[in-house]
Formats: C-alpha cells, structure tokens, sequence
C-alpha cells in the first residue's frame, strides 16, 4: 500500500467533470494542481498508482466528448447514458440525484406549465436530463418541445438572460436552483419534485462513467474503488473540501455553497443503491417509450474493488 498522494506507476486518467462546487468538492481529494485561489494540492487519499487529470468543462460538453470516448473517466447526464452504452458503463458512486428536487423552469412571472406553451426558453443542452424530464412533464400537459421556442444557452448564463428579458423562461440545473430567487424569478416547475412525488423514486441527473476498455484490461472496479475512496474523504474532512469547492462557486458564500453540495453529494453519491438504480432504468424506460432517446436496455453499472 502506498502512502497518500503517492503513485507505483506512471498511469495518468483523464478524469472530466462540471466546474461546479458538487463535482470540486468529491474530486478535490485527488486534486494534483494548483487551485484557483492559489493553493498547491495534492492528493489526499492513495490513488492506486493512477494521475488524475482532471477536465473541467460544462455538463453539455462533457456529454459531446463521451461519444467519441475520449476520456477514460467522465461525468455525464443520464439522458447521455444510451447513446455512448457502448463506450462506457456507470460507476456505482459518483451519481447526482435529484431526491424532492431537481431542475427548474423559471420565469420572470408566475405561470402555469400549460402556459409555456409558445414562450421563448433557454435550456442547458439537448442531451441534458433536465431536457429529457422537461419533455416528459410536456407530454403530461399534452405539449412537445416543437410547442416552444428553445434554445441552448451556457447554463451559467440562462438566469442572466431570463432576467434581461432575452427568454420568457429558462430550465435552470446547478448552483442557480438556489440563487434564481435572489434575481426576482419565480418557480415554474421543480421537475426532480415532480419526478420523486410521481414516480416514488428520485431523479437521476447525472453519473461518473469509466471507458469499457478499463473493463476489459481489469482495471475499472480499481478505479471505482478510488473514486469511491475520494467521495468518502471529502464528506469526512467536509469543510477543507468545501473551501476547495468554493472556487467554483459562481456568486455563492460558504454557507451555500455547503448547501448546494450537500444536495448533491450524499448517500446517493456514495451508491445508487437499488432504489437509485431502478430510478436510472425508469427514466430511461420512460425516455425510450415516448420516443425521445434510444432504448438502452439493461445498464452497466461498474462496482469497487
């Protein structure tokens, strides 16, 4: 066993996730760069022999790149999962779930789903889970995505745009679920509130996928073992991962920055568990069935050594 921060083997994973205080805080103990705020990091816990690098990009992108599989570890959206089946299977840790809360509609006023109907809206990304659950809400209110006019906006961006006046609505996921009222927005939709009180199981968001040629070679369940490993080593020292999380905390103090993690990285983080897993093949079943995604069949779930 090798000492923390240590490696036996010039291994180096990509490892791609969101610049977002979730993703920071369950990575940070395998951090080995220097931080925003200008802190040297190394990492915490034993990686196995493995160099993370870790790839920050937007939830979006992340989903374009995993079809070329060009990163042996990712997050990804749920709503990605059928499309790059081939290329990647789920680790058993590093989900987000939306347990009672999910993804937003906002608006600048008070209005019905019904009422979208027609209305310009700014959504994060085509391959989102918030757009796959977005349509499935549609459908029960007996509309489609052709029934508005969407558009793809930086998800960064769409609370700023919305208030501009520049979309009469916006699908909102990450830190602005909890900041959208302090731009004077008002709350369309919960759709993980709406999943979880119709379905009776919470809505999967996102997952942390490794590339099947880990699988192959025998590597993966090592590998989720470490992932695993950071999780856990942040929610035992919580405050020096927040702190770390807080560089990418957009416009958030600790206090809420501890907030938002706390949503998002928990015991469905730790493991989806088999209420969380049939979560992932309900609304995958459910996306394959109104004809919005591809039938992924059974998922791959990769489990720790």
């Amino acid at each position: 066993m090798t000492s923390p921060g240590t490696t036996t083997a010039n291994r180096t994973l990509r490892i791609g996730h969101s610049p977002d205080p979730d993703d920071a805080f369950m990575w940070w103990p395998l951090a080995n760069f220097t931080a925003p705020d200008g802190a040297a990091l190394t990492p915490q816990i034993d990686t196995r022999g493995y160099d993370f690098v870790h790839v920050l990009e937007d939830i979006q992108s992340l989903n374009e790149r995993s079809e070329n599989g060009e990163l042996e570890i990712t997050a990804f959206s749920i709503h990605q999962y059928p499309y790059v089946a081939d290329k990647y299977a789920l680790t058993s840790c590093g989900s987000s779930m939306g347990d009672g809360y999910g993804p937003m509609v906002i608006a600048p006023r008070k209005m019905t789903v019904e009422e979208l109907k027609g209305k310009k809206l700014a959504m994060p990304g085509p391959r989102t889970t918030a757009w796959l659950s977005f349509q499935l809400l549609l459908a029960e209110h007996g509309l489609t995505a052709d029934d508005l006019e969407w558009e793809h906006v930086m998800f960064d961006e769409i609370l700023d745009r919305v208030e501009a006046g520049d979309f009469d609505a916006g699908l909102i996921i990450h830190e602005g679920q909890i900041t959208f009222q302090e731009q004077d927005l008002e709350l369309v939709v919960d759709l993980g509130k709406w999943w979880t009180e119709s379905r009776g199981v919470p809505l999967p968001l996102g997952g942390n996928a490794i590339r099947r040629d880990l699988l192959e070679s025998g590597e993966a369940p090592t590998i989720c073992r470490v992932l695993l490993d950071s999780i856990e080593h942040a929610l035992e020292h919580r405050d020096e991962a927040v702190a770390f999380a807080l560089n990418y905390a957009r416009n958030m103090g600790a206090d809420l920055a501890d907030r938002f993690v706390g949503m998002y990285v928990n015991r469905w983080t730790l493991d989806y568990g088999e209420r969380g897993r049939a979560a992932v093949q309900q609304l995958l079943a459910e996306g394959a069935a109104a004809g919005l995604i591809p039938d992924a069949g059974t998922v791959d779930f990769v489990e720790p050594a």
